[in-house]
């Protein structure tokens, strides 16, 4: 199964052609997912103007035409309102001119999906993320679960619970003082192995829904007003 993988959820750009297989017998993971192509750009403030040219390059680099794809997978966040609906509306724009199922995943559950290969028994991952405002979205994962989160806070707020290990943002994780898996942002085969089972099965996607978890940095001047008042 070809898929492509979007994610603008953070400041990187990424765009990929993931091949999805079934695992062999006795495999510990459902499914086997192989990057074929792939460009990230990071660069905050250039989603809408890479993402498509990406992911036209991706095609192009690995042979491939828009027919041949099966399904579309998005990092719906936590992140950022306009990066993030960048790639969401790109994501839905190929989905719905290619009559492709498009698939939400959380972005924090790819970098966790990508981390999985460097994690020890018994260890729990806390993955973090830039939120800006000084703070960041977090969650935490046990045994390939995600066990508590998606939140955003103050780095200094965070409950890191029974976390061993942390991944994510390379500006964040040092305000913690855990051992850093050398994962950064999702990758395509990351976002792609999060919706393996649903692909594989050809589960109908849930409509996609945007994880803010709080009001875009730009507001209108109604709602400013109403902050400072405290209505």
């Amino acid at each position: 199964m070809l898929v492509l993988a979007v994610d603008t959820a953070t400041p990187a750009v990424t765009a990929g052609l993931v091949e999805l297989e079934p695992a062999t017998a006795g495999a510990s993971h459902p499914a086997a997912a192989r990057t074929i192509a792939s460009r990230v750009r990071v660069d905050a403030r250039a989603h809408a103007e890479v993402l498509t040219p990406q992911i036209l390059e991706c095609l192009t680099a690995a042979g491939r035409s828009r027919s041949e794809l099966e399904a579309v997978v998005v990092g719906v966040g936590p992140g950022p309102f306009t990066g993030l609906r960048v790639g969401m509306a790109t994501a839905a724009a190929f989905g719905d001119a290619l009559g492709l199922p498009v698939y939400g995943v959380c972005s924090l559950d790819a970098i966790a999906a990508d981390a999985a290969a460097d994690l020890t028994e018994g260890a729990e991952l806390l993955v973090v993320t830039d939120a800006r405002r000084r703070e960041v979205y977090w969650a935490r994962y046990r045994e390939g679960a995600r066990v508590a989160g998606p939140e955003v806070c103050k780095p200094g707020d965070l409950d890191t619970g029974a976390a061993t290990v942390i991944a994510g943002s390379a500006s964040h994780v040092d305000f913690f003082d855990l051992p850093v898996l050398p994962v950064e942002t999702p990758s395509p085969a990351g976002l792609v192995s999060t919706a393996a089972t649903a692909l594989l099965a050809r589960v109908a996607p849930e409509p996609l829904l945007p994880l803010y978890l709080r009001r875009p940095d730009a507001v209108e001047n109604s709602y400013r007003s109403l902050d400072r008042t405290g209505a």
